[in-house]
């Protein structure tokens, strides 16, 4: 895949073939590495790269240029599809939403999301017509630029709405032409299988926020087709850095003795295919 139009192709194909594991690099190392296991697509992780920085997700820490830019350069270490967490589009108004879905074409990304959520502690989630109107204005700029939008019902993770809401805006942007939906903090297995009964666009399932234990081949069999790591891989990384740390101001280097080369690190042997997507 040489062009963007190719890689928003496969992406496409992608949702269309089976479940599939999309992980979330949030730095060029790891894309590459991820790229070396045989994944197939990547997105970025917007609570991932702010950790990186020093910054705090779902503010106005990351503007859009900030977004976009590291995106690109994710985009730039792969030849593989790369979707933005572009978390509300960046944007206050729907014409700025459509202005997000461009410059995001513009980087050469294959897909974008965004979400109803806002930057506004006191009210995080959008009033429904609010949401309506930016994803219509997302769907319409998004078959302009040919890159394939996911939306986002983000009521459940900030308590702001329950399942049967999150269903009712799943439906609405299902209805406006959204390729990818999306409900984070789905609390159990059955609920994945009720969003998936309920809509017929792919479903994007994230690991690490509700919805414990469950199995790439549970999660498949509930209907979803995509799912995604978020900040989920970022995480721990961050646990295992704090960990060694921690070691080491106590006076015990052991813990870096056992550190992986940096030729595995640059070139990790091939994940078989089966064992990434079904």
């Amino acid at each position: 895949m040489t062009t963007r139009s190719d890689k928003v192709r496969r992406f496409r194909e992608l949702h269309r073939a089976g479940c599939f594991a999309i992980p979330n690099p949030w730095d060029v190392g790891g894309a590459r590495m991820m790229t070396a296991l045989g994944f197939e697509a990547l997105a970025t992780t917007s609570s991932g790269y702010a950790f990186s920085k020093g910054k705090t997700d779902m503010t106005l820490d990351v503007g859009r240029d900030e977004a976009l830019g590291h995106a690109a350069e994710i985009v730039a270490s792969t030849h593989l599809p790369v979707s933005i967490d572009s978390e509300d589009c960046y944007a206050d108004t729907p014409d700025g939403v459509g202005e997000t879905v461009r410059l995001a074409a513009e980087a050469g990304l294959a897909g974008l999301s965004i979400e109803d959520r806002q930057p506004n502690a006191a009210t995080p989630i959008r009033e429904f017509d609010d949401a309506v109107a930016r994803v219509t204005a997302a769907v319409a700029a998004a078959r302009k630029y040919d890159i394939v939008l996911t939306a986002r019902a983000d009521g459940l993770g900030a308590r702001a709405y329950g399942l049967d809401e999150a269903l009712r805006r799943l439906k609405a942007f299902e209805a406006l032409g959204a390729d990818v939906l999306y409900v984070p903090a789905l609390p159990d297995l059955a609920a994945v299988q009720q969003v998936c009964r309920s809509v017929s666009t792919p479903i994007n399932h994230v690991i690490g926020l509700g919805a414990p234990g469950l199995s790439f081949r549970q999660i498949a069999d509930a209907g979803v087709r995509r799912i995604s790591l978020g900040g989920s891989l970022a995480k721990p990384m961050g646990g295992v850095l704090l960990q060694t740390c921690q070691t080491i101001a106590r006076g015990d280097f052991s813990d870096l003795e056992q550190g992986t080369s940096w030729n595995t690190l640059r070139n990790p042997a091939p994940v078989l295919q089966e064992k990434v997507r079904a």
